[in-house]
């Protein structure tokens, strides 16, 4: 018999997974079908089930600290902290939601996490892959920084979009740039540090075989 905590954790991360895919294929027909025109209305066409997926990934941070997740606790954190603001930034000012290079962060999110979560996925039937292994820290990270330039550079452009309706937001946001920068780097440094544990992990379990 399963216990309700592998059944529940299984079919979170299915749900995310499916979530993720159907954003990117999503997103993908429809710049194959419109073009470069698809790029303004992206947040319109995916933006329910981004919000969606993102809100729900707050229980991430319950799932660790519960122990129904074995992952470190702070990288996820900051992950899911930088997303769900820059997403409540682009829902308010609806200026920012047309840019491209939101629809590029929308696409990046969603690679990430369809890297991550059939990873998850595997490691809770207890079959982890090594090559899941890979592309969850060795391609994800490289990724990972690049969104979080993007980020970067998303919260810049809209600096003046925000100034005239909330003019405290802009020096908020400057101020929150540094942190980004700071919270990316120590994921960065903790998902090293996870990844070889896992590493060392899989070599022991060999060792004994």
């Amino acid at each position: 018999m399963y216990s309700f905590r592998l059944v529940y954790i299984f079919s979170y991360n299915l749900f995310q997974f499916c979530g993720h895919t159907w954003i990117l294929a999503n997103t993908i027909a429809r710049f194959f079908t419109f073009g470069q025109d698809a790029l303004a209305d992206t947040f319109y066409s995916v933006g329910f089930v981004m919000s969606l997926c993102q809100l729900l990934s707050i229980l991430e941070i319950f799932h660790i600290a519960d122990g129904i997740e074995k992952a470190r606790l702070l990288p996820r954190f900051i992950q899911v902290i930088e997303k769900n603001i820059l997403l409540i930034m682009v829902i308010m000012f609806e200026e920012i939601q047309s840019k491209p290079v939101v629809c590029v962060q929308f696409f990046l999110w969603n690679i990430l996490d369809l890297l991550r979560y059939p990873h998850e996925l595997l490691c809770v039937m207890e079959r982890p892959s090594v090559a899941m292994l890979w592309s969850r820290y060795s391609l994800w990270i490289p990724l990972y920084i690049l969104s979080v330039v993007i980020e970067g550079v998303i919260i810049y452009e809209a600096l003046p979009y925000l100034e005239p309706s909330a003019p405290h937001l802009p020096s908020l946001l400057l101020l929150y740039l540094p942190l980004l920068a700071v919270g990316g780097s120590v994921t960065v440094w903790q998902l090293l540090k996870e990844r070889k544990h896992h590493l060392e992990k899989r070599y022991k379990r060999k060792k004994q075989k």
